[in-house]
């Protein structure tokens, strides 16, 4: 890991931490709007599991003890903004009055993707 801290570094590290934590509280609103029935609750179970581990995998990134620590939750973070991507694809199928939302969350995740692949690869 770079030793070397600065204040932009730091400052970018926050933004992203309130950044997931957003994240994640919108999906928590998002999935009290679902209509929920037999297709939806598992789907809202997983998307609350992962929509909401994103931030969490990212704090833990940010405390690891080496780079290859760094490294691997970083990847797991990337891994759930994925999923996370996914189970928003399946909620707006399965409940399309909140289509509209779940595309601005999905962009969001998508955005979490390029945002944790970059990191990974310069890592």
């Amino acid at each position: 890991m770079n030793n070397q801290i600065t204040k932009s570094n730091v400052q970018k590290t926050f933004d992203l931490i309130e950044r997931t934590s957003k994240f994640g509280e919108e999906i928590i609103v998002f999935v009290q709007l679902v209509q929920i029935n037999h297709i939806t609750k598992p789907i809202v179970s997983q998307l609350v599991r992962a929509g909401t581990s994103i931030g969490a995998n990212y704090c833990e990134a940010t405390e690891a003890n080496s780079k290859k620590d760094f490294r691997h939750k970083i990847g797991i973070a990337r891994k759930e903004a994925k999923e996370t991507m996914y189970w928003l694809q399946m909620i707006s199928k399965a409940d399309s009055d909140n289509k509209s939302k779940a595309r601005e969350l999905w962009q969001e995740a998508h955005e979490f993707v390029l945002i944790f692949s970059a990191i990974h690869k310069k890592s």
